[in-house]
């Protein structure tokens, strides 16, 4: 009797695995990417700032407000932004994902932007519904912890902005450079990028949908309904802050596991600051390239966005041509809007860049 009710435990506990697995997988991943872009900003719309990761001194959310008042535009704090949870998050789980809602649900706010990264956007996947982010398509706007959210934004079908947030505008005022392009881009002029060469780039031309950010953030949630690497014909965008390239190697190795590459047209590789370079490679960008060098897709090395001095926008869920030459690459988005030809030097030495055709140092 005891050896039967042993059996019938063990087939309960293999049931239940299945069960919460099945109830983890989420729906399957659309074939391709197909995402609608916001509409672009104008004088006088309302702006929301939030912190959906780490909490942001609030003189630092006051500043980022003066600098969308100087923009034309009104900024409206989120409720639960000067909150603090174990000593890191800006407020708990509930009260970051209630200043989300509210920002998505107000009808009278045009655009989101975050105030800073950190961690806990992941805990967001299983509970901030896709219809949600589908029904109330805004430009949300962020990068390292947030690429999370814009992947759950594309993947809802809705684009997105990776760029600067609140406070890393506060230093320079609103006048670097990655915070006057981002403005730009929220007022409609799109940016068209043209780089120098980078002696790891791999040359070819590609067309898809850009998706990506933060390595070590959009990793662990590959398989989810958060995954927007899961889509066929995808130009993937990955930077990195802090990982030495050991933990880079498993990570990317995680994505050939998944079979991500596989469903790649072409990769964008962002900066990678303060990784360690553990291993013997030159480079973060030598140690990746090794890798990519076997799919036939083009790359492009040491474009200026992600954990550096420079963060230029890049549009997520948007359709991209990415071309790389001998003589350089460009970075084309199939968006309505104004052109915007911006040059730039690839991560190599120096970055060099400019908003007009003449690169300066």
């Amino acid at each position: 009797m005891k050896k039967v009710f042993h059996i019938f435990s063990r087939h309960l506990a293999v049931l239940a695995i299945i069960i919460a697995t099945a109830g983890c997988s989420g729906s399957p991943a659309p074939s391709s990417l197909s995402c609608i872009a916001p509409e672009f900003l104008k004088s006088g719309d309302r702006v929301a700032l939030i912190s959906p990761s780490y909490h942001t001194p609030s003189e630092n959310v006051d500043t980022a407000a003066m600098i969308l008042k100087e923009w034309g535009l009104e900024p409206v704090i989120g409720p639960n932004s000067d909150k603090i949870h174990l000593g890191k998050y800006a407020g708990s789980t509930e009260e970051r994902l209630a200043d989300i809602r509210w920002a998505l649900e107000d009808s009278s706010i045009k655009a989101i932007i975050c105030n800073r990264g950190g961690y806990g956007s992941i805990s967001f996947v299983n509970r901030l519904p896709s219809e949600l982010l589908s029904s109330h398509p805004k430009w949300m706007v962020g990068f390292s912890d947030i690429t999370t959210l814009l992947e759950m934004e594309n993947r809802s079908g809705v684009m997105g902005i990776h760029g600067t947030m609140g406070a890393l505008m506060v230093p320079s005022k609103g006048k670097d450079l990655s915070s006057t392009l981002l403005k730009d881009l929220l007022f409609g002029a799109v940016p068209r990028y043209e780089t120098t060469p980078h002696p790891l780039s791999i040359p070819g031309k590609a067309t898809g949908t850009l998706v990506g950010g933060n390595l070590c953030t959009f990793s662990p949630i590959l398989g989810t309904t958060a995954d927007a690497t899961a889509c066929k014909d995808i130009i993937l965008f990955i930077e990195e802050v802090g990982e030495d390239f050991s933990h880079l190697d498993r990570m990317i190795n995680t994505l050939i596991l998944n079979g991500v590459f596989d469903r790649c047209k072409g990769v964008i590789l962002g900066e990678f600051t303060d990784c360690k370079p553990n291993l013997e490679y030159d480079s973060a960008e030598q140690m990746i390239c090794s890798y990519l060098k076997d799919y036939g897709i083009p790359v492009l090395c040491g474009f200026p966005a992600g954990h550096g001095d420079t963060n230029l926008p890049l549009v997520m869920g948007a359709p991209v041509t990415l071309e790389v030459t001998a003589s350089g690459g460009s970075i084309t988005f199939a968006l309505e809007g104004r052109q915007a030809p911006i040059q730039v030097a690839s991560l190599n030495d120096t970055t060099l860049i400019s908003n007009n055709t003449t690169l300066i140092k």
